[in-house]
């Protein structure tokens, strides 16, 4: 039997097993994957753990995307590109590092769009880890990109990671300037549960085109989306994404395509109080 499984701090809150076990379920893989609690004073260990026991696989989760990189053997273009790594993938006996959130992202986004993405224009909120990722995918696709954060410095930082032609602002001009993008996304953790009252902006002066992505799944529909979606926006949650990411890993893992459709009904399953 094959082992993957996931480290970070805290995890117990992870839906990444029930995902990956139904993964496995469907596709006849004879598979486990367990979540690690691994503090980051022992994320050396872990890596070397996972060598040393023949772990087939990891995801990394927060605080450890970037932390992890130094123990590493190497990272894939797109992990080196984003600067972060949330999958491991074993070759031989080395361990290389590879990024599946940007690129489960857009895939997950893709569907709901109004128009070619290449032509959209894109506000993200926030300039954390889950916007670098999803910023540079966007930006290297072709879309137009501008980051608003609470701390301009930490928006325009990440504007210049991305690409000379996206732009940072601050929250105020991205409320004031609310009709002028075709896609807005909450990268931020804003809105999450317990917190179901907070949004990221607020969604005041929307156009019915607009489509506003939250990539919170817990709750389902945060404050954001309903905001949005009472002034007629296409809404998308965080649950696409989750699931993307995760069938990509599976992918480079195993060699096998995902059962995306198990894997999203197994974690809507959980989220909607299933067993």
């Amino acid at each position: 039997m094959k082992i993957f499984g996931v480290i970070g701090d805290p995890i117990s809150h992870t839906l990444s097993p029930v995902m990956h076990d139904a993964a496995y379920k469907e596709t006849g893989l004879e598979a486990s994957y367990l979540p690690f609690h691994t503090p980051p004073e022992r994320l050396k260990d872990a890596v070397q753990g996972v060598r040393g026991l023949g772990i087939a696989g990891l995801n990394v989760t927060i605080p450890h995307k970037e932390a992890v990189i130094p123990f590493l053997d190497g990272l894939d273009p797109t992990a080196e590109r984003i600067g972060a790594v949330n999958t491991i993938v074993r070759e031989g006996e080395q361990l290389i590092g590879s990024n599946t959130d940007g690129e489960g992202y857009v895939r997950s986004l893709v569907p709901h769009l109004r128009r070619e993405l290449e032509s959209c224009r894109f506000l993200i909120i926030g300039a954390g880890g889950a916007a670098r990722a999803a910023a540079i995918t966007l930006y290297d696709r072709g879309a137009a990109i501008t980051i608003a954060n609470r701390t301009l410095d930490r928006a325009a930082s990440l504007a210049e990671a991305c690409g000379p032609q996206v732009k940072a602002c601050s929250m105020q001009e991205a409320q004031a300037q609310l009709t002028s993008f075709d896609v807005i996304v909450n990268s931020t953790s804003i809105g999450m549960t317990p917190d179901h009252a907070s949004m990221a902006l607020p969604l005041d002066k929307l156009s019915r085109n607009t489509v506003v992505s939250d990539m919170i799944y817990t709750p389902l529909e945060t404050a954001f989306l309903k905001a949005a979606a009472k002034q007629g926006a296409a809404v998308v949650n965080g649950t696409g994404m989750f699931v993307e990411q995760g069938a990509l890993a599976f992918e480079r893992w195993t060699g096998i395509e995902a059962p995306r459709e198990a894997m999203l009904r197994a974690v809507l399953s959980k989220l909607k109080g299933g067993s």
